[in-house]
């Protein structure tokens, strides 16, 4: 049996909008949008991931606020786990420093107006839900 990788996904949400991250590699992903975030290393809880993630790939300080029920599959053996989380007081804006080329705060009528990658659609539902009580299938 193949071991399970887990890969941490950030709901990060401030002033009722969601952040989204446009993907600059690899080539296959590039110029579609994710939950930033990353694998969990060995050693590492996947909240202590999730806040090293944010700080290298957008420069900020967050914290975990609670997880996102469900799983989400990834290319085997890997598995989404997606946490909401808020920014800590004092950080800088998020920028996009590795792996994306930008960055965009979602509204709720706006966050199906960008091209998610298929593997965090399922999981952009369910923070939808869990953030907005909404979760409308994507026209």
């Amino acid at each position: 049996m193949t071991e399970r990788i887990v890969v941490v996904g950030a709901a990060v949400l401030h002033d009722g909008c969601l952040l989204a991250a446009r993907r600059s590699a690899p080539a296959e992903l590039a110029g579609r949008w994710e939950l930033p975030g990353g694998k969990v290393e060995p050693g590492e809880s996947p909240e202590q991931a999730l806040v090293r993630e944010l700080r290298e790939e957008l420069g900020v300080g967050a914290e975990p606020v609670g997880r996102v029920p469900g799983e989400f599959p990834l290319r085997s053996p890997y598995v989404l786990q997606v946490w909401t989380a808020r920014l800590v007081g004092g950080s800088p804006a998020p920028e996009a420093l590795q792996d994306h080329d930008a960055l965009r705060w979602l509204t709720p009528d706006e966050v199906w107006d960008v091209d998610w990658l298929d593997q965090d659609v399922a999981a952009v539902r369910a923070v939808e839900r869990r953030a907005w009580g909404s979760g409308a299938p994507a026209a």
